[in-house]
């Protein structure tokens, strides 16, 4: 009887699994509706003052993002206001869902890898992570990926869709 081989395996095939990059750290969303007469209306005067008094130290070393759950019309200045009071505190603030925070560290996270490995190499992008890695972030690694690859496929080595191949 014949050996079973694994051919995956003795390929020069790469993997490259986004989930290994992802940002790890407390993720959390202030709503600037809290801070708001009945959840709509912004008082200046009563607004800063909720800031100043709120206890900012809670967000140590935590990835934020602002936003307000009402339909509220905000002034412009009302989440720059809220950033300045927690950028001494976290480690990155931005403007949306909590979703949004992953969808701006990637890009930074991508920018730092040494891709020379994957020269001249078949690829496959994983996909079917148990992260919530954003679908942006395949697009930012293939930019990165797709000059250097000798091809690039996506999903699992059993079951790869064929993106790219070199000519």
């Amino acid at each position: 009887m014949d050996e079973i081989v694994n051919r995956v395996a003795n390929s020069a095939l790469m993997v490259f699994d986004l989930e290994d990059y992802y940002p790890e750290g407390i993720k959390t969303q202030i709503d600037i509706s809290v801070w708001l007469m009945g959840g709509f209306l912004l008082k200046e005067k009563e607004f800063r003052h909720a800031l100043t008094s709120h206890d900012w130290s809670q967000y140590q070393n935590q990835y934020v993002a602002i936003h307000c759950s009402t339909d509220a019309i905000l002034p412009a200045w009302a989440e720059q206001l809220v950033a300045v009071q927690l950028m001494p505190y976290a480690k990155k603030v931005v403007l949306g869902s909590v979703h949004k925070i992953d969808e701006l560290l990637y890009p930074e996270i991508l920018a730092a890898i040494d891709y020379a490995p994957f020269k001249g190499n078949p690829v496959i992008l994983k996909g079917c992570s148990k992260k919530p890695v954003p679908p942006s972030a395949y697009i930012q690694a293939l930019q990165y990926l797709q000059p250097l690859a000798k091809s690039i496929m996506y999903g699992e080595a059993c079951s790869a869709v064929p993106l790219y191949k070199k000519k």
